[in-house]
């Protein structure tokens, strides 16, 4: 069984795997699964106040489980796959605990086909947060995972270092970017030329 089987495998069974993304290398578990979230808020020491996003391999595949605008579907045509993360009204699908009880959730398709392959093969949308302990730097290289990470995941897929900024996160109906990551200013025009 390869490692990609296994982390897939390991997500159906509502566990955390790590993988490598275009950004940082994240956390990934079930993100519909309210108990493998809940999992993932616990490995990294996180606030259950903040939300989690998650990732998919295609933005059709994120029709499923949120609901868009038309500016957002133009958006999410544009900017992805890659390193944003789109707050979009989420479905009755979506897990409370993953959206700390918000009405919204952050969607990622990454760039990187390592994770793609990692959400096609999981056939569930994945949790895309970073591989860290809360408060600590974000992980670049597995080698520099925190061993509680690392001992808490089923699978570490490995593929060497990522470019290491993170997403930038964007709510498009609000035109507002909640933090700036990897290709901010071409978002930040894109929004003010929508």
């Amino acid at each position: 069984m390869t490692e990609l089987v296994r982390a897939a495998t390991a997500i159906q069974a509502g566990e955390a795997v790590v993988y490598p993304t275009e950004t940082v290398y994240g956390l990934g578990a079930d993100a519909l699964n309210a108990t493998a979230v809940e999992r993932v808020y616990d490995i990294k020491g996180r606030d259950r106040s903040n939300p989690i996003s998650m990732a998919v391999p295609s933005v059709p595949a994120a029709f499923e489980y949120v609901a868009t605008s038309d500016r957002e579907r133009q958006f999410m045509a544009r900017f992805l796959p890659g390193p944003v993360t789109v707050l979009c009204r989420r479905r009755s699908s979506v897990p409370d605990v993953l959206t700390a009880g918000g009405d919204r959730v952050g969607i990622r398709v990454p760039d990187h086909p390592l994770a793609l392959r990692l959400c096609e093969r999981a056939t569930t949308p994945i949790t895309a947060t970073s591989a860290n302990i809360s408060g600590g730097g974000s992980v670049r290289h597995p080698d520099a995972l925190d061993d509680r990470v690392r001992e808490s995941a089923a699978v570490v897929l490995e593929a060497g270092g990522t470019r290491g900024t993170e997403s930038t996160v964007v709510d498009v109906e609000a035109g507002t970017i909640h933090r700036r990551g990897a290709g901010a200013n071409a978002i930040e025009a894109w929004l003010e030329s929508q």
